[in-house]
């Protein structure tokens, strides 16, 4: 059997790839500045889609003093989202402050480093390591301080290899769904925008969708709750429900669409479409969601599809109103955002289209469900030794 052995993280590091500690200047073009934002438990890779700064060619050739990620680096952040990790697959973007890049020596396989560090084990070993404040953070040398097991080079790849498979299946069902649903937003924004004619029929939103339905569930009864947190801000499908008692909240149904509705969950495009559940289930959460669900002669997904659509969005956080950082939208507001009314024929046209792609998402969203579940069993498993691959 290959010995384990526990092993300061810093013996196995070659290099800590960072900046100075502070922003570097800002271009409104260029290679993107990944932030801490950009590192999610639920991603193996950093998300670029969330680069909001960028840095010019000049700015990137001479600013950073340590260079740049690389293929194999793993992504942490120091301050925030501690526990949080990325692995590089590509050349791109610089790093801002309160992140870090960690190069391995030769012999180490950097898959296996990073699902330690993402493994329960590992994010428990850096979570210990905060030093407090307003924000979580944790020191570099702190970090390299820590130890993790570490088996024999042929044992790390085997381990890599398992856990990777799972994620290549995990991340081909994630862009199937996001390639389903930019299909579907790109031709409702055809059919119904670009395509509208002077002769449709003019209207309201309020004709074509339901805000806040009635739904009945009585107080103390079980139902699955979802927190605002559980939204996502690029794919349909929420993360995270769990049984809990009613007591007040928003009330919805499998065909609604949840839109949050407080800054700066709104902005930042936090949406859902209810699949989840039982048939004739109810299901609670948030008090800052509105529920939307279409009028009968159009199918369900329309809603989402709407919600996501850039020019409603843009509608929608022009009705908020409130004090600075709390505002919420004025449903009355919303409801009055002007659309024109299609005909029969493009309204069969996306309902023929929602029909087809709905039990897809479905069906790809149940199998993310268990492929994520056999990993993040055998994560800890395999990084304990608890089970062996060689």
């Amino acid at each position: 059997m290959n010995e384990r052995k526990e092993i300061p993280l810093g013996n196995l590091v070659d290099v800590v790839v960072d900046n100075r500690g502070k922003t570097p200047p800002i271009s409104e073009i260029g290679h993107e500045l990944l932030e801490v934002n950009a590192i999610s438990q639920d991603r193996r890779t950093p998300d670029y889609s969330k680069a909001r700064k960028f840095v010019s060619e000049e700015t990137y050739k001479n600013w950073f003093r340590k260079g740049h990620p690389q293929p194999g680096d793993i992504l942490v952040p120091t301050v925030g989202t501690i526990g949080n990790v990325a692995l590089v697959e590509e050349q791109r973007g610089a790093i801002a402050q309160n992140l870090i890049a960690l190069r391995l020596k030769s012999g180490v396989d950097s898959k296996y480093v990073y699902y330690f560090l993402s493994s329960s084990l590992g994010r428990d070993l850096m979570l210990n390591l905060d030093i407090g404040g307003v924000q979580p953070s944790i020191k570099v040398p702190h970090l390299l301080d820590m130890t993790i097991p570490i088996v024999s080079y042929e044992e790390q790849k085997a381990i890599a290899s398992v856990l990777s498979s799972l994620d290549d299946k995990i991340d081909l069902l994630h862009r199937q769904n996001k390639t389903l649903e930019a299909m579907a937003e790109t031709l409702f924004r055809q059919w119904f925008v670009v395509e509208a004619q002077e002769d449709w029929e003019e209207g309201i939103i309020n004709d074509l969708i339901e805000f806040n339905p009635a739904r009945k569930l009585a107080k103390g009864e079980i139902a699955p709750y979802l927190e605002m947190a559980a939204l996502s801000t690029d794919t349909f499908n929420p993360d995270g429900w769990y049984p809990r008692e009613f007591s007040s909240g928003t009330k919805f149904t499998n065909g609604d669409t949840l839109l949050a509705r407080i800054t700066p969950c709104l902005e930042n495009g936090k949406a859902a479409y209810i699949t989840f559940m039982e048939a004739q289930q109810v299901g609670w959460g948030s008090t800052e969601f509105i529920v939307m669900h279409p009028k009968e002669y159009l199918h369900p997904f329309f809603g989402y599809v709407l919600a996501r659509n850039q020019e409603f969005r843009d509608y929608a956080e022009s009705c908020m109103a409130g004090s600075s950082g709390r505002q919420r939208v004025d449903i009355n507001h919303l409801r009055n955002y002007k659309i024109n009314i299609p005909p029969n024929e493009k309204i069969y046209s996306f309902n023929s289209l929602a029909e087809s792609i709905e039990p897809k998402l479905h069906s790809n969203m149940e199998q993310l469900k268990t492929l994520k579940t056999l990993r993040d069993t055998l994560l800890p498993k395999l990084m304990s030794g608890e089970i062996r691959v060689l």
